[in-house]
């Protein structure tokens, strides 16, 4: 292989880049990013940058002087797929050939309300959290709709900067898919710590306002009066572009457990690829920071050997930071079929909980407790299970 291609310049892209150059590749390294400037760190959009604790340069991914030797192909999209010629069609007409393709093209924010008013946003690029960020002034209505990652981050940053603040979420608890409805409530009792609004358990039927948003109507007919409405309902991933290429894509880039996609000389990776997971018995998207960067490196090992060298994955692992405290979790809570708290109290908001099946550590939890975790996430992955 002579020349790859890198379709994507988040954080799954680059850091794929990066382990070609650190894993001994030096042949030809083309990187097609369709964002205008150079890549950036994305969990800063919800939380540092919004804030104004950070600037646009700080959250830049690449080092000083980084540039993997890469001829950059900056503001231009990946139209198009073609495997069995080496060719990538690109969005100004270019035709790149190449021998190997790492597929990092990430995913979309979903937008229920295509044609929403003014205020309504979603977040996932730079544009997006320099336009909210510009309404987040205090004594604004922001209303967010999802308790997700992104929506509970956006909630405590905009808290945090004086705006009156109420999260919308369908299902009974925030997080629930993620932690389970326990752990899920001892996040909603930090949201009303802080003077969150939280409504679970009732969808949004639609948006009100012409020009400019007004408020956001409930499923049971309740009315939320709102200035700004941020959209945190999940992603899709950015997979269009490989219709007709012979890639088998479902909900994402379909991998097998080291990123190979079935297809000779094409790994995916990030938000876009559904590897396998042996530890369930099928695939999912892992649409965490962690995962991009650990798994570019897994994908790369993989395009390099030919598939003959099998790098394992540690646990899944993300965290999340709410109201000035640290949420992680390492492992897989799905296995379990039992869970302690170890050190603190959830009703709290200080916590270690340990999750357990047949009585052996599959997944560990904590809001705060950081060395406490640290220490039990490393057993996690030093244990025979660890890899799946």
């Amino acid at each position: 292989m002579r020349r790859i291609a890198v379709v994507g310049g988040s954080l799954a892209g680059v850091s794929a880049a990066r382990a070609l150059r650190k894993q001994g590749y030096d042949g030809e390294l083309v990187m097609v990013c369709d964002e205008p400037g150079p890549p950036y760190d994305r969990p800063p959009l919800s939380k540092s940058l919004l804030a104004g604790e950070s600037t646009e340069a700080e959250i830049g991914l690449l080092g000083e002087g980084e540039t993997f030797d890469a001829d950059w192909r900056i503001g231009v999209a990946a139209t198009g797929l073609r495997p069995a010629e080496g060719g990538v069609t690109l969005s100004d007409g270019t035709e790149l050939r190449v021998d190997a393709v790492v597929i990092a093209t990430g995913a979309r924010p979903r937008q229920p309300w295509p044609d929403a008013p003014a205020g309504v946003f979603t977040l996932r690029t730079l544009d997006d959290a320099r336009a909210l960020r510009a309404r987040l002034l205090p004594g604004a209505r922001l209303v967010v709709v999802g308790a997700g990652f992104v929506g509970a981050e956006v909630a405590s940053t905009a808290r945090a900067l004086g705006v009156d603040v109420t999260v919308v979420e369908a299902l009974g608890t925030p997080l629930a898919a993620a932690l389970g409805n326990e752990f899920g409530a001892v996040i909603a009792g930090l949201h009303a710590a802080h003077g969150v609004r939280l409504l679970c358990g009732t969808g949004v039927s639609r948006l009100v306002g012409q020009q400019y948003v007004e408020g956001v109507e409930l499923a049971d007919g309740r009315m939320i009066p709102a200035d700004v409405v941020l959209v945190g309902v999940g992603v899709r991933p950015n997979v269009e572009w490989l219709a007709g290429s012979g890639l088998r894509v479902t909900d994402g880039v379909q991998c097998d457990a080291y990123g190979l996609t079935g297809i000779d000389r094409v790994v995916a990776v990030g938000d876009c690829a559904s590897w396998y997971e042996p530890a369930v018995g099928g695939h999912s998207r892992l649409e965490h920071w962690t995962g991009a960067r650990e798994r570019a490196a897994i994908a790369v090992s993989s395009l390099l050997s030919g598939g003959r060298q099998r790098v394992e994955g540690r646990p899944p692992y993300f965290w999340s930071d709410q109201y000035g405290r640290t949420l992680q979790l390492a492992g897989r809570i799905a296995a379990a079929d039992s869970v302690t708290v170890e050190e603190g109290s959830a009703a709290e908001h200080e916590f270690l909980a340990v999750y357990r099946q047949a009585g052996q550590p599959v997944a560990v939890l904590a809001l705060g407790h950081a060395r406490s975790f640290l220490r039990w996430r490393k057993q996690l992955a030093a244990a025979p299970t660890a890899a799946g």
